[in-house]
C-alpha cells in the first residue's frame, strides 16, 4: 500500500471564528496555527497547505500571564549596520493588537514559502465586527477536547437527513 498523499482537489478550507476574549495569547495562537496548518484533518502533510482560514477577533482584549506585558521584547531588523531595532510588547500591543497576534502565530508556523502561504489565511480583528461574515456561516466554539462537534453542534450545522 502506498503512503496517502493529499491532492489540491482534496482539500476542503472552512472558516473558523475564534473570540480571542479574556483568553491567553500563546493558548489562542497555538490553537490558530494548528487550523491554518491543517493538523486536524485527516488529510494532514506538512509538505502541502492543507489548513483552514481562521479569524481572529477581539484581539485587542488577549491576556498575557506573568510579566510578558512589561518584559517581552519583540526585534526586528533593517538590514543595514546597526538596524536592530526592538519593542516591547506594551507598546506593540497599544499600537496595533492585531500585529501581536499575527507574530504569535507566524512564529509557530513553518519558516518558508509555505509558512508565509499559511499565514494569508489569519484574519484578526482587534473588535468583534469583520467583514466575513458571507464566508463564515457559524462560529465554533473553542473545544478543549480537540476539535470535534458535539451530536447537538452537528445537528445545528447540517442539513436534517430525510
Amino acid at each position: 500500500m502506498k503512503t496517502y498523499s493529499p491532492k489540491a482537489k482534496d482539500i476542503e478550507r472552512e472558516w473558523w471564528v475564534i473570540d480571542a476574549k479574556d483568553k491567553t495569547l500563546g493558548k489562542i495562537a497555538t490553537q490558530v496555527a494548528n487550523l491554518i496548518m491543517g493538523k486536524h484533518k485527516p488529510i494532514y502533510a506538512p509538505h502541502i497547505d492543507t489548513g483552514d482560514y481562521v479569524v481572529v477577533i477581539n484581539a485587542a482584549k488577549v491576556k498575557v500571564t506573568g510579566k510578558k506585558a512589561e518584559q517581552k521584547v519583540y526585534y526586528r531588523h533593517s538590514g543595514y549596520p546597526g538596524g536592530l531595532k526592538s519593542q516591547r510588547f506594551e507598546e506593540l500591543f497599544d499600537k496595533d493588537p492585531v500585529r501581536v497576534m499575527e507574530l504569535a502565530v507566524r512564529g509557530m508556523l513553518p519558516h518558508n514559502r509555505l509558512g508565509r502561504a499559511m499565514l494569508k489565511k489569519l484574519k484578526v480583528y482587534p473588535g468583534n465586527e469583520h467583514p466575513h461574515q458571507a464566508q463564515t456561516s457559524f462560529r465554533h466554539p473553542e473545544r478543549s477536547e480537540g476539535l470535534r462537534t458535539t451530536e447537538k453542534e452537528e445537528s445545528e450545522i447540517l442539513p436534517k437527513e430525510r
